[in-house]
């Protein structure tokens, strides 16, 4: 990112049920009294666009979209997050929390759906525009856990387990690969437990 850009940008990530959600909310609240000004957002989402492509992209039959268009249509909701939401609240200073950016795409699509890390990377380049998280960090947990923490299933969640299994695996990758600027927390136990390992590892960027 362009040194004109002085706020932090905090990604968590994780499979469906890992609990990622309710650590992006308890982390932007825990920034917010520690005098942060925070701007929370979610992939896909978080603007008008964003929230259109959702539907499409969570609420169409199974099979219903190849995977190269999965592709591309986050890569276009997260352009609209970035142009709309992300870069100018970094620029104004505050701190952005996301709900899921590039590495689930990376996960999902790249090793999940076998299009390869490397190829959606590129695909997201130019949707991105440089605008790279500070942080991500990814809540792991077991897969039986994840499982059983997943409510009414969208059409990505209602995938196989063995696709479930190896979107973890391609997180693990990930967190190997840009240890810099990826971290993997053990999401087991209870809320408040994780929120701490999270905590931790924010220190980092603060």
């Amino acid at each position: 990112m362009t040194g004109a850009v002085r706020g932090r940008f905090i990604v968590l990530e994780g499979v469906d049920g890992s609990g990622k959600t309710t650590q992006a909310r308890l982390a932007a609240r825990a920034l917010r009294a520690a005098g942060r000004t925070v701007i929370e957002t979610r992939e896909p989402g978080g603007t008008v666009l964003g929230e259109r492509l959702r539907e499409v992209l969570l609420g169409a039959s199974p099979g219903a979209l190849a995977d190269t268009a999965e592709v591309a249509l986050f890569a276009a909701a997260r352009a609209q997050l970035v142009a709309e939401v992300i870069r100018p609240a970094l620029v104004r200073g505050d701190w952005v929390v996301c709900d899921r950016f590039l590495a689930s795409s990376l996960a999902y699509q790249g090793v999940g759906r076998g299009l390869g890390i490397d190829a959606v990377a590129q695909a997201n380049a130019l949707a991105m525009d440089g605008c790279v998280p500070d942080l991500t960090v990814i809540v792991d947990v077991p897969a039986g856990t994840a499982r059983a923490r997943r409510g009414a299933a969208d059409r990505i969640e209602a995938e196989d387990d063995a696709f479930h299994a190896r979107v973890a695996e391609g997180y693990r990758q990930l967190a190997a690969r840009f240890a810099d600027r990826m971290t993997a927390v053990d999401g087991t136990g209870t809320p408040d437990e994780v929120h701490a390992r999270v905590m931790a590892r924010l220190g980092a960027v603060a």
